[in-house]
């Protein structure tokens, strides 16, 4: 009986217990981890600028100054407002004959896209200007699709203010996109009234013999000197604003904005190099004998053989690779038989066809043709023959063998008659 009553006693104690503990009703769940929502910063508290507002709604605009004193790898922003009114007249073929400096501006966008197309916008446009205390940099954001209209309207009112647009890419990109976007917003585009610079084409001129790619930053690098740190790649800016569009934290578009202004100080430091090569060539700092070919091309195509001829001798006397070298032995040969120096012309090819080189079957032929038309030294110009068929034999050079061996033949049957 006592075992009994011992046992109920502990299952009265045991049913209190578990009668205390759910007395107070069902337990409460764990506290859940509560995570802070992310910040949404908005475009004042990390940029620089003031919201803008024009009579088709409102935007933001901001301005960078990069002072007198500073120095932009090799370039001195000071060096900029320096620079000749005439001095792209040459590179725009004569379109752009006198502008002052402070009548520039340099443009670049920043897309949604990178392929263009009616779907393609610009939100950012940068806008630079020399100025009397620096180079400034004014950009135009769209915060929202919404503002596209503002934007462009307020673009196109600062851009009145320029005689010269200079770009890279720009005849070819920035400014065909932009005139998509005030067609489709109902706006006239600003870039009637402009004469348009693209410094890419004059980029390429004396620079696409040296280096594999004559991208901005590439020349940013290998011209200016200038090495940038933390940038974001190009390709990448899509993304990130369509991430600020999902997100609205502005502080991913910080890197972008800076981008955006160190293309446009480097483009315009490249416009106190390149068009210098086109302007004055005898006064231009050439750091390789590739970019006098270049430049001496372009001479040749503007009818200027002079100009071309004291490049191309240049970039031999500086030495170039072989392949670039008997090619330019060749242009020069070309050069000097056109301006009616023979014995020149003459040499030139003589030198050409020293080594073997993909000119040389060219060199020897052209020598045949001189020595059969010109001197009527058929023994000369069978020689020159034979060694061009020993390079690369073509049917006229069979032909030409043999119309000389049946000359030769016929003379000698006269001498000894």
């Amino acid at each position: 009986m006592g075992d009994l009553q011992e046992q109920l006693g502990n299952l009265r104690r045991r049913i209190a217990r578990i009668d205390r503990k759910y007395t107070g009703g069902p337990p409460l769940p764990p506290p859940a981890v509560t995570r802070p929502k992310p910040e949404r910063y908005f475009v004042e508290e990390y940029l620089g600028g003031q919201e803008v507002e024009t009579e088709l709604g409102r935007h933001w605009e901001s301005e960078k100054l990069y002072a007198r004193h500073h120095r932009h790898g090799s370039i001195g922003i000071c060096d900029l407002e320096q620079l000749p009114a005439n001095l792209l007249e040459p590179i725009s073929s004569g379109l752009i004959p006198e502008a002052p400096p402070a009548s520039w501006c340099f443009l670049d966008t920043e897309t949604s896209g990178l392929s263009g197309g009616s779907g393609t916008y610009a939100f950012l446009v940068g806008v630079g200007r020399i100025a009397s205390d620096g180079f400034r940099v004014r950009q135009f954001f769209m915060r929202d699709h919404g503002e596209e209209a503002s934007f462009l309207h307020a673009l196109a009112e600062h851009l009145r203010r320029f005689q010269v647009l200079i770009t890279y890419n720009g005849r070819t990109y920035d400014q065909p996109l932009l005139e998509t976007r005030y067609r489709m917003s109902r706006c006239r585009p600003p870039f009637d009234d402009l004469r348009h610079l693209d410094l890419l084409f004059g980029a390429r001129r004396l620079w696409k013999l040296r280096f594999d790619s004559c991208r901005l930053v590439e020349l940013e690098g290998r011209i200016l000197g200038v090495e940038r740190e933390g940038d974001l790649p190009g390709e990448m800016i899509p993304y990130v604003y369509f991430e600020y569009l999902r997100t609205r934290e502005i502080f991913r578009l910080v890197p972008v904005f800076h981008h955006n202004a160190v293309d446009i100080l480097t483009l315009a430091c490249l416009t106190a190099i390149v068009p210098w090569a086109f302007h004055a060539p005898e006064n231009a700092q050439f750091a390789h004998g590739a970019e006098m070919v270049g430049l001496a091309r372009w001479w040749r195509q503007a009818e200027n053989p002079t100009n071309a001829l004291a490049l191309f001798r240049g970039a031999i006397e500086r030495g170039l690779p072989d392949d670039l070298y008997f090619r330019t032995l060749w242009d020069i040969a070309a050069l000097e038989k056109k301006s009616g120096r023979v014995e020149a012309a003459v040499q030139a090819l003589t030198d050409v066809t020293a080594s073997p080189n993909s000119w040389r079957a060219q060199a020897l032929e052209e020598l045949a043709r001189h020595h059969e038309r010109r001197e009527k030294n058929y023994r000369a110009a069978l020689d020159a023959t034979l060694r061009a068929l020993a390079v690369a034999p073509t049917d006229a050079l069979q032909r030409r063998r043999a119309r000389l061996e049946k000359r030769l033949a016929q003379d000698e049957s006269q001498r000894l008659l």
